[in-house]
């Protein structure tokens, strides 16, 4: 497992301000960072920050994100990517007056999906994404909570892909992303 926020082995997508403090990484979102393509909203965007390590079947990457968003689409993660068409993002975002938890799966074009978690603002969440040959699962629990299902996908990596915290401030400045104990594991083996 790898507990540390070094960038050794890591590459930055977007390299952000982000400075270590003590066990957490801290990264301050730029105005208009984001990740989206196309559905809906009509626009591209490939711009949000994201430490990333390679990651392979068979394996999981995990983070915890404190949930302090508190404007409207703060956003943070993990990011799961092959390239600037294929990838998914798994997390927290505040949209609409709510904390939801949610993903978007993009394969040219993004999807989204998510569920509200009012309750978890302010605590820490651990977001897992595992990596199988032919899909991807995610999962998210509050600090001391269940593991909960968030969704699973259908995502071939077809070879090299990479993982890492993520987070993205579309519509502000001054968004600032907490993550601590990111880790390599394991991917979960089942469903239930």
């Amino acid at each position: 497992m790898d507990h540390t926020f070094t960038t050794d082995g890591a590459q930055w997508l977007h390299e952000p301000s982000w400075r270590v403090e003590g066990d957490e990484l801290v990264v301050d979102a730029v105005e208009g960072s984001d990740l989206w393509r196309h559905t809906s909203y009509g626009f591209v965007r490939d711009t949000a920050h994201a430490l990333l390590r390679p990651v392979a079947v068979g394996q999981a990457c995990e983070v915890d994100v404190h949930a302090s968003m508190s404007e409207q689409f703060d956003q943070a993660g993990l990011l799961l990517r092959v390239d600037e068409e294929r990838w998914l993002k798994a997390g927290l975002e505040r949209a609409d007056g709510r904390l939801g938890l949610g993903v978007v799966m993009t394969d040219g074009r993004s999807d989204w999906s998510t569920a509200p978690v009012d309750d978890w603002a302010g605590t820490w969440v651990r977001v897992r994404v595992s990596v199988a040959a032919d899909s991807v699962t995610v999962r998210a629990r509050p600090e001391g909570g269940a593991w909960q299902l968030v969704r699973l996908v259908p995502f071939a990596t077809s070879g090299a892909a990479l993982a890492g915290p993520y987070c993205a401030a579309p519509s502000r400045s001054g968004w600032t992303a907490r993550f601590r104990a990111l880790a390599t594991t394991s991917a979960d083996d089942a469903l239930h």
